[in-house]
This record gives C-alpha cells, structure tokens and sequence, in this order.
C-alpha cells in the first residue's frame, strides 16, 4: 500500500495564536488554483478555525484551543454527496472538491457531520482546506498552516496505514467523533483536554507553629498548604489514578469521562487523611479546599 498523508494536531500546544488561520488566508484569499480550489472569499470562509473550551472553576480554570479543518476522511460522506465527481479522494489520502464539477452542489457543504465546508455564495460551490495538495505536489513536505505554527502545533506525514495506526498508538492519537465511522486523516494529540474531565483540589493542616509575644514563646498552629501529599482517585472501590500535591498543596487528575459516577478520593499525609465521595458532570471540578486531619 503506498503512502498517504495525515496531519497531527498536538491540542497542548495550540495557545490561539491563530497564525495557522492567517497562513490559510493568505494562501487562498485571491488565489485560484485550477483543479484544486477557486479563490477563498475575503469573508465568512474559516477554512481552519480555531475551538476553544475551559475547563474547571475557580480557582482551578484551563483554557484550550483547538485546530479544526476538514478531516479528508477515508470514508467522505460529502463525497457519497457528490454527483459528476464533483469530489475525489486521492490515493494518498488528499479530498479534493473540484471548483468547477461541484457548481452548485450546495448539499456537499451540508453532508459534512464536521462543518468543516463552506458554501461560496459568489461562485456558488463548495469549498474546504485542500491540505495545501498543490503545494505537497510542487515538493513541498509542509503545510502553509505547519510552516507558519510558532509552537510547532502541526505534523504533516506521509506513511503508510500501518506505521501512521503505529504512531497512533505510541503518541494516544485520536480523531474527532470516531462514531461517525468516517475514518479522519486528521489525527489530535492530547484530545483529551477538550473532550474529557479532570478533578483537582487544594490541601491544607495545621501545622505547629512558635510566635514571640512579649518575650515570651507561645505555641500554636497555623494552616499551611501540603506538599507532597498522596492522593489516590477510586471509582466504585478500584483505585484509578494516583498523584502528590505540588508546593501550592494543589493537585489534579485528568482524563476522566463526564457524566461518569461512584468516585471516592483518599488524601493522607504527614498531617492526616482526608476523604471524600463524588460524581461527575459533564464538566471538570474542582472539590475546594480538604484538610488533613
């Protein structure tokens, strides 16, 4: 089998920069390329987007951002949309929407489950991110979007199935709404931090402490945040997770499945233990402050 192109998106390093937006802009914004895409509209086409989502609550708040763009899926539905071959998928692995057989095919935009098509009013056809087919056919190994990424967000590679399923493994590759069946080329490192939940507290104790008053020592205590306590995260008696607080007495596990139920966390330090039950919704929480007793 020969080899085909694929694009990972690491979502951890993605700060919405939004340069990749700007790079496909610039790229199409004025620019017809026959058999490939007709000139992008000044306005409305976001041919890459970007998504954003936070996650938490105060004071344990995330930001993330997000890379969106078509998936040239193995499996296209706009393509089974087509008519007259308005849409081609290439062998390796490109989809192409033809400028000129797509006139007016608007039900090609709406076939996509990904909203990754725009509709050209002025043209009347249908347009998507051609994975920069005519640059990589002039020899070029990189996207405009990879090119011009400062933090190094986009991996373009040419493989074939069997070591890109590799890479999939070995770096936790995902792609977008696999229920869909429609088998992306666009791979997402660290998905998780847009699809899934994490869990974090902070931990304090009393701890002793000596004042001088009037010349004299007083004991008493004081609360103080816990570093490196032990925190072990279970679900219906099964230990899941594992982790110590930081300097801030702060800690967080992440990866869990929203609306998931039955969780216990058992926190125990030098100072004491700490214990509490909770279910998830769908979004990430934070449990507040749990002294050590």
């Amino acid at each position: 089998m020969s080899a085909r192109w694929n694009m990972i998106v690491d979502v951890a390093r993605c700060d919405n920069c939004r340069v990749c937006f700007l790079a496909v802009k610039d790229e199409h914004n004025g620019n017809d390329f026959p058999g490939y895409a007709a000139a992008q509209p000044a306005q409305g086409h976001k041919w890459l987007d970007i998504v954003r989502k936070e996650r938490g609550s105060y004071p344990l708040v995330e930001a993330h951002f997000m890379p969106v763009m078509c998936n040239h899926c193995d499996d296209a539905p706009c393509l089974k949309a087509a008519r007259n071959g308005a849409v081609r998928k290439r062998d390796d692995g490109i989809v192409i929407i033809d400028p000129e057989k797509a006139q007016g095919q608007k039900q090609i935009v709406d076939a996509c489950p990904y909203g990754a098509i725009s509709w050209n009013e002025e043209k009347q056809i249908p347009q998507a991110w051609i994975f920069d087919a005519h640059l990589l056919d002039a020899g070029w190994t990189k996207t405009r979007a990879e090119q011009a990424c400062p933090t190094g967000v986009f991996r373009a590679v040419k493989v074939e199935d069997a070591e890109m399923q590799r890479l999939r493994a070995e770096e936790g590759l995902e792609v977008l709404r696999p229920e869909l069946g429609t088998r992306p080329r666009v791979w997402y490192k660290n998905l998780h931090l847009m699809t899934r939940c994490f869990v974090g507290g902070s931990v304090v104790a009393d701890v002793p402490a000596t004042s001088s008053i009037a010349g004299a020592a007083q004991a008493a205590t004081v609360e103080e945040c816990i570093a490196g306590a032990e925190v072990v995260l279970r679900q219906d008696g099964r230990e899941l997770a594992r982790t110590t607080t930081d300097i801030f007495g702060e800690w967080k596990i992440d990866r869990l499945e929203p609306g998931s139920h039955g969780y216990e966390i058992v926190v125990t330090g030098a100072a004491g233990r700490f214990t509490t039950r909770f279910d998830l919704g769908e979004e990430s929480c934070y449990l507040g402050v749990m002294k050590l007793t």
